[in-house]
């Protein structure tokens, strides 16, 4: 059994880490809520083999890699808690091995991958840093048919790591060299990757994070569309993740898609602006679709998404 020393720990890793996922966690039921601050804690502490290598050589990455992945499969014992704490959970919901394997393949690409040619590389990567992440949530959840909502759980775990790349293009140029951008797209708007090393933004970025957020943007409807097939008691803390993830786009389209002057970030303010906003809709309404539809798309207040929208004409000069 999972101890509270452990839950403890994990939860810590996701306040310290990922503080918007957290707003949403903390609406999940309690037995839900304790296994996904273990699971996010097993994620962090797997992409920081790669994302903070210290003096690691790539070799010593991916050792540490494999060791992560026998301790989670249970095939070795260990002393970390988080890792244990993992492997039980594992057994518990039944997580599939092979989500975890296609995890671990995904944070080992890291160490030498830096660019993704076409959107179709872009995704493989992530069925493996996201979308498996959202079908083992899914296991958590233990919906009554898991079938009908796993595809929607990969297409909202895929939606949230494109948002999240699409937000943080300065920051893993910076502390990681790395391009999440299909190169495809920015070379379909004559956008290279010394322009973006450089951080010399102009329209061709802008409209290269158009067509990303657009991309996004699908993902959002395909993903929210199974949240009804998740647990009634699941549904509104899913729901709040994905409108909190979607509210970058926002920040992005208001800063005239400059993503490379600065990383786009919410603020507490608005976090719990959203949350009170989504909250007080579910009271109303319990279709997940047009809850989501009616906050990204403002209802007067200004909406999230950028879809339809005007590419901007003239770029601020920063």
């Amino acid at each position: 059994m999972v101890g509270d020393d452990q839950i403890a720990r994990s939860k810590a890793i996701q306040q310290q880490t990922g503080k918007t996922f957290h707003v949403a966690t903390r609406l999940l039921p309690p037995r839900i809520r304790e296994a996904t601050y273990v699971l996010y804690a097993f994620f962090r502490v797997a992409d920081e083999v790669v994302d903070d290598p210290g003096d690691n050589t790539p070799a010593q990455q991916r050792a540490e890699l494999e060791t992560i992945r026998a301790a989670a499969l249970g095939e070795t014992e260990t002393d970390d808690p988080v890792l244990a704490a993992f492997a039980e959970l594992r057994e518990e919901y039944d997580i599939d091995p092979d989500d975890v394997d296609t995890f671990i393949d995904a944070m080992a690409s890291d160490i030498d991958t830096d660019r993704y040619e076409t959107y179709a590389e872009l995704e493989a990567y992530m069925d493996g840093s996201a979308s498996a992440v959202g079908r083992m949530m899914t296991a958590v959840m233990a919906p009554d048919n898991p079938e009908q909502a796993l595809t929607h759980a990969t297409a909202l775990g895929e939606a949230f790591q494109l948002t999240n790349f699409l937000r943080d293009v300065r920051e893993d140029i910076v502390e990681r060299d790395r391009i999440y951008l299909p190169q495809s797209t920015l070379d379909r708007h004559d956008v290279t990757n010394d322009q973006l090393r450089n951080f010399e933004m102009d329209t061709g970025v802008a409209a290269v994070m158009q067509d990303e957020l657009a991309r996004a943007e699908d993902l959002y409807s395909e993903g929210v569309a199974g949240i009804k097939y998740l647990p009634e008691d699941c549904q509104l803390a899913v729901l709040l993740a994905a409108v909190l993830y979607a509210d970058h786009h926002r920040l992005i389209r208001n800063r005239e898609y400059d993503v490379l002057s600065e990383t786009p970030q919410l603020s507490t303010a608005r976090k719990l602006a959203l949350l009170a906003r989504t909250r007080w809709q579910w009271i109303w309404n319990k279709d997940p679709e047009a809850v989501f539809r009616n906050i990204t798309e403002g209802k007067g207040r200004g909406g999230m998404f950028t879809r339809g929208a005007k590419l901007v004409d003239r770029l601020p000069v920063r």
